[in-house]
């Protein structure tokens, strides 16, 4: 790997850095390389590089929606990520990269008078891992308002890809099981009253802040499970929250990690524990599920490494 190289195309290279630094759980080990990019071009550099020295890497962009091993991972890491948002507007249509956080660009569609994106603010992570995920909350998605996306793969070839190559569906994309990152996204957005968004925009970071933790005070991935499906054996798609909460999931913990509070479906670290203690503690909660009501929870948050 040729590492000056990457460093001037502007990417940061840093050996051995401890993926706890970088993902909203400040959980897991080291890596043994991690690359952070911002920028397309930083990105391109990045995997046609590792592509030239035949070297395997996972990507992550803001660390939400994850959970990497106490022994961290043996790839290198690419690190998708810009604090500062890069988003241009052409009348109602948003270009944006991958790296940019969703709550940022919740927050620019807000200022610009555009709808569909304001039941996004608050929701942690990258523009990319929202596409990959179908990030959504108030029964609203991401994946409804996307024109086209600019994927990589991992061999450094870029395609536009369509919403029905990218077969969204609840919480889920082809994004999951294939190896194409998001470069670039193109959303189609509706023009709206400024203020009325304002408020909108308000009304969802307030009741996020009601009913959700801060990961910088209390570390989380977010929503541990996802949403029982319509066709289980719920009948429709239901709070998986109720569920453990019927299940008893409040009372259990494994060392520091524990559900919060105000919502069964998220764990957080609260003291001392290990991403393995989090994880046992998942395992115990689904079990529990399962006993009381013959569901089978899936997970939403993402594992990276190895565990027990």
């Amino acid at each position: 790997m040729n590492v000056p190289a990457l460093r001037a195309a502007q990417c940061v290279v840093s050996e051995g850095d401890c993926l706890s630094r970088h993902t909203t759980f400040q959980l897991g080990g080291p890596c043994r390389v991690l690359i952070t990019c911002s920028t397309p071009a930083q990105l391109a550099a990045a995997v046609n590089e590792l592509q030239r020295a035949g070297e395997e890497f996972i990507l992550i962009g803001g660390g939400s929606n994850l959970l990497v091993s106490d022994e961290g991972v043996p790839q290198v890491v690419i690190r998708y990520f810009s604090a500062q948002p890069q988003i241009q507007r052409a009348d109602t249509v948003v270009e944006v990269s991958g790296s940019t956080l969703l709550d940022d660009l919740a927050a620019f569609t807000v200022a610009q008078g555009l709808a569909g994106l304001v039941y996004a603010s608050g929701i942690p992570g990258t523009v990319g891992g929202a596409l990959a995920g179908n990030a959504g909350a108030f029964g609203r998605q991401i994946g409804d308002v996307v024109e086209n996306v600019t994927v990589m793969n991992h061999a450094g070839q870029t395609h536009t890809a369509t919403p029905a190559e990218l077969q969204f569906a609840y919480r889920r994309s082809v994004l999951q099981h294939n190896d194409e990152m998001v470069v670039v996204a193109r959303l189609r957005l509706v023009t709206a009253e400024q203020g009325g968004l304002a408020q909108q925009r308000a009304e969802c970071l307030q009741l996020r802040r009601q009913k959700h933790p801060d990961w910088r005070v209390l570390p989380t991935a977010g929503s541990f499970f996802k949403n029982i499906e319509p066709t289980s054996a719920a009948g429709r798609r239901q709070a998986t929250g109720w569920f453990l909460e019927q299940a008893g999931a409040l009372r259990m913990r494994v060392r520091g990690a524990r559900p919060f509070e105000k919502h069964a479906n998220i764990i957080v670290r609260d003291g001392d524990c290990t991403a393995q203690d989090v994880l046992e503690l998942s395992r115990q909660m689904a079990a529990a599920v399962e006993q009381k009501f013959h569901l089978q929870l899936e997970r939403e948050v993402r594992l990276r490494g190895r565990f027990r």
